[in-house]
């Protein structure tokens, strides 16, 4: 700013003789090292500083005054963008604070204020809001400090909490006289409250910003069009008067409500106390219509305890041509003239003061959003970014409220509040702790020798097979890897094993060398039964064939440090214990080690891996606007359309990458199921024409484009055609699953938050679990499991259930007691957006699954519902939480079997079948403590014998309903 030699009183001191204070609407650490704002305080007579998103913004991001301090912060990689920023801001509020002080002390606490905005990520939450107001307010330790607080409806509460507290507060963004009287009287109570209980309210200061020229601007274009549409020359005539004034006639008519308030009796009483009253101060005074005089917001609005923040060239547009004189009192009635013309022409103005605060909000949040941007060196490349891509084919009402969710997630900062593990995204528990997935592509490919040489340790020693023992998130993604990549030239075989039925147990001990096999036990707690009780089986059957002494080197361990697992595993002389990221639960570690080292030993490129996948981590973070983020679209979809009711979320995946839908079932089921509400993965159900799926359904294809499936595509493209909602996913290598982890996982926590519930915990599998462990340790003391009796027998098969749906099965099936009938009346219980469960406790092989396919694709044509398919026990660790805690909209129909013949498990008296049904009546037992529709077909040894049977009863009860 120049100086100029004052020959006559600079008109920006003169404003003071009229009683109004000016403030400058501007900060950069240069305007206080410079001595700037020292000289504009002695000689333009200024008395207080304010600042807002943009103004930082432009400060940080358009000049090199926090390069050097910036590079600095940016080494400490624990810092976030919002501490980074918060430090440069902080430390010029303070020290143009400390300039100010004498203003403060001089006029005696009424001005020398600077104002900090609490994050417009927080306008719509109030409890945040104060939080964090709090927090800036102990962190600038100032008394000359106001927080900026926005005056929505959110805001309003914060104000007179904080207000009370003893805090200065801001309060910004009021274009509304009506909203405007609420802020006062929030100031009002606030002190009366404060000076009931004694506290002194004389050093408490406010002041209420009332922005002008945007009113003017967002009239102008109404008018403008109504002029040019209008036929009527009185009309013209009328519109013509009102140009240019709206402004400050809504302005003038605030000030009018000020008086009247800050005059009456009520008032007084606080005032003879101390209390300063909560000044209005004219923000956004620059013109933004070059046609208006330069200076007209700072002329037109001088008045006894105002307040004008000017920009920089107001203030010197004012220093150099203003002409001071009390004009707030002028032309009143004219005001209240112009404001009926206003609405006698149709033009409402409080529906433009209502769009200008939703508008403020959202460009404050834009520019810290591209502010915090500019700090984060991760975004540098985010624009470069190439990822799998995702459309998707919506109805027109859904993708509007998808649209106004993604709008949410931008403007509140959702996306940022993601990444910097704001539990209060979601339900305000323990969420936090629950998130470090976020950071570990970049964690891991930071470290990637460590696999590189595990990878190498494999392939020397080797092994012809690696046998991964674990269960649920510890299981499914190398299951996918495994069905994926395949056997892959000089490394072993990978196989898992997720199940305790002893057929199955068995048959992956047939198809391995145990002398040449390396075993991965894989468990997060190292407390989960199934692995733990492989565990147990294998390396005693590997002593049994390499002596004790060697049987250790053939076993790694994945688990998080010091679990009960990693102490096993030292004390066994384990070749290698891997670590978990303790702040990852299982069904999120898909790129940690829990994925990671199977992938190394396997022979997997896990460089490139997780390269690509810290693609899609750069695409999903806060660096993009929330409509480009690819995980925040997905989750909006699938949050705002399971919240409309269309819950069943069916997948389709190309053959070459299917088992990825088991490894997206757990995440989903197990991660959004409860408290009544959740998503319900429906995988490998046979696609069908759009006439057999009900309005409950949104379909996503991913899709591999090296390897397509021919059928797919043209169903899919049916679908989309008849407005079934419909995302697709292409995914151009199989490399590129990593991505499709990522994507997922940031998706399943944006959906959580839509819904309203905490994607990171599982609280019915934990029933589960007990259930089972009740069970078992009955039979460790007695020999046997509790004795149970069947509803019905027929030809070997029995039918189990819990007295209330034993009562509503009998009297639905009425005089037809048969295994037909008592189908008949469960399949009969399904109704309109129902789905159909079956839970197979049964040997997971391609004849088994065959028949229970055909199962579930005859009740899903006949029936119009959603159909699952899950083996026991491994969907009690996956879509077992939501069949329990999700929606009570399941009919489950539980498959058991005797088991023609059985594995004991050593150092134990049960054996592997006897878990596997104290696992399947847990399951049932849990289910009917939930209320959940369900029943229990036991089948005899010969397993494929009576499914063909079972599969016949089917078939017919569903064909006599139909």
């Amino acid at each position: 700013m120049a100086t100029q030699t004052l020959t006559k009183m600079n008109p920006l001191q003169a404003l003071g003789a009229h009683g109004q204070s000016i403030w400058l609407d501007y900060i950069r650490r240069n305007l206080i090292s410079s001595g700037e704002l020292k000289r504009l305080i002695e000689e333009d007579g200024l008395r207080g500083v304010t600042s807002n998103p943009a103004i930082f913004e432009k400060a940080i991001t358009g000049s090199t005054d926090y390069s050097d301090t910036l590079d600095e912060l940016r080494q400490q990689e624990a810092m976030s963008p919002m501490a980074m920023f918060e430090q440069l801001a902080i430390r010029d509020i303070q020290d143009a604070a400390d300039v100010l002080r004498a203003v403060y002390d001089k006029t005696n606490r009424r001005d020398g204020y600077v104002s900090l905005e609490v994050s417009p990520f927080l306008a719509a939450d109030t409890g945040a809001t104060m939080k964090e107001a709090r927090r800036l307010w102990q962190a600038v330790s100032r008394p000359n400090l106001m927080i900026k607080v926005p005056g929505t409806p959110e805001g309003l509460p914060a104000i007179e909490q904080l207000i009370s507290e003893g805090i200065n507060v801001n309060v910004t963004l009021l274009f509304s006289q009506k909203v405007y009287e609420q802020v006062a009287e929030a100031y009002i109570a606030a002190l009366e409250a404060r000076a009931e209980a004694g506290e002194d309210i004389s050093h408490i200061a406010s002041v209420a910003s009332f922005f002008v020229s945007r009113i003017d601007s967002a009239a102008e274009k109404q008018l403008e069009a109504r002029l040019k549409s209008s036929d009527s020359p009185g009309e013209k005539r009328l519109l013509e008067s009102v140009r240019g004034k709206v402004a400050i006639a809504n302005a003038k008519l605030a000030y009018q409500k000020y008086k009247e308030i800050f005059e009456n009796g009520r008032w007084q009483a606080l005032a003879k106390r101390g209390a300063q009253p909560q000044r209005l101060l004219w923000a956004s005074t620059g013109p933004k219509n070059p046609s208006y005089s330069d200076v007209l917001y700072v002329e037109e609005l001088i008045g006894a305890d105002t307040v004008n923040t000017v920009p920089p060239a107001t203030m010197d547009a004012f220093r150099d041509h203003g002409r001071p004189r009390a004009s707030l009192q002028e032309s009143v009635e004219a005001a209240r003239q112009t404001l009926q013309a206003l609405d006698d022409v149709g033009i409402s103005l409080q529906a433009i003061t209502d769009d200008l605060l939703r508008q403020g909000v959202k460009l404050f949040a834009e520019a810290f959003h591209k502010l915090l941007n500019a700090i984060d060196a991760r975004c540098r490349c985010a624009g470069d970014i190439k990822v799998s891509r995702q459309s998707y084919h919506l109805p027109p009402n859904l993708e509007t409220k998808v649209t106004e969710t993604l709008e949410d997630w931008r403007v509140n900062g959702k996306v940022r509040r993601l990444w910097a593990r704001d539990a209060s995204l979601w339900t305000g528990s323990d969420e936090s702790r629950w998130l470090g997935w976020i950071g570990i592509t970049e964690d891991l490919s930071s470290n990637g020798s460590d696999l590189r040489d595990l990878a190498d340790e494999v392939k020397k020693a080797g092994f012809s097979h690696a046998l991964l023992l674990g269960m649920g998130g510890s299981s499914l993604c190398p299951e996918v890897l495994k069905m994926t990549f395949g056997k892959v030239e000089g490394f072993p075989e990978l196989l898992v094993l997720d199940s305790t039925d002893p057929a199955q147990v068995k048959a992956f001990e047939e198809k391995v060398d145990l002398e040449n096999t390396l075993f991965i036990v894989s468990s997060k707690s190292g407390t989960t039964l199934e692995p733990n009780i492989f565990k147990q089986y294998f390396f005693e059957r590997v002593k049994e064939v390499v002596g004790a002494e060697k049987a250790g080197e053939r076993f790694f361990a994945v688990t998080d440090p010091g679990s009960k697992l990693e102490k096993v595993a030292r004390n066994d002389g384990f070749r290698h214990v891997f670590h978990g990221v303790p702040g990852i639960g299982g069904r999120y570690s898909a790129l940690s080690n829990f994925g990671m080292v199977p992938a190394a030993a396997m022979g997997l490129d896990t460089d490139r891996f997780l390269d690509r996948a810290d693609e899609m981590a750069v695409a999903c973070s806060s660096c993009l606007p929330a409509e480009d983020n690819p995980g925040v679209v997905l989750g909006a979809i699938l949050g705002v359309l399971g919240n409309a009711g269309r819950d069943k979320v069916t997948i389709i995946t190309s053959p070459g990458i299917g088992e990825l839908g088991a490894w997206l079932e757990q995440l989903l089921a197990e991660s959004t199921g409860k408290e009544g509400r959740g998503l319900i993965p429906v995988d490998r159900e046979p696609v069908g024409s759009p006439g057999v799926y009900g309005e409950d359904r949104i379909f996503v294809y991913v899709r591999l484009e090296s390897a397509p499936d021919v059928t797919q595509d043209e169903v899919v493209d049916v679908l989309e055609k008849a407005g079934r909602p419909v995302v697709r996913i292409s995914v151009p290598d199989v490399y590129d699953l990593g991505q499709e982890f990522f994507r997922w996982e940031i998706a399943t926590a944006v959906a959580g938050s839509i819904l309203g519930i905490n994607p990171f915990n599982q609280p019915d599998v934990e029933a589960s679990k007990v259930a089972t462990r009740e069970l078992t340790v009955a039979y460790e003391k007695s020999g046997s499991l509790p004795s149970e009796d069947s509803i019905y027998e027929e030809d070997g098969i029995k039918l189990y259930a819990d007295e209330k749906n034993a009562a509503a099965l009998a009297a639905a099936s009425g005089t037809d007691r048969s295994l037909l009938g008592y189908l008949r009346a469960h399949l009969g219980r399904l109704r309109k957006s129902d789905y159909f469960a079956l839970l197979a406790y049964i040997e997971m092989n391609e004849a088994h699954e065959g028949y229970l396919q055909a199962i579930r694709q005859a009740v899903r044509d006949t029936k119009r519902v959603a159909t699952c398919l899950g083996f026991g026990p491994r969907f009690l660790h996956s879509t077992g939480q939501a069949y329990k805690g999700g929606p009570n909209s399941g009919v489950f129909l539980q498959i058991t079997a005797d088991d023609a013949s059985d594995l004991t498990v050593p150092g134990q008296k049960y054996t592997f079948g006897v878990v596997k049904a104290a696992q399947a009546r847990g399951d049932l037992q849990v289910l009917a403590e939930r209320g959940r529709r369900a029943l229990r077909v036991h089948l005899g040894a010969d397993v494929d014998a009576d499914l063909v049977k079972l599969w016949a009863a089917v078939q017919e009860a569903l064909a006599w309903r139909k």
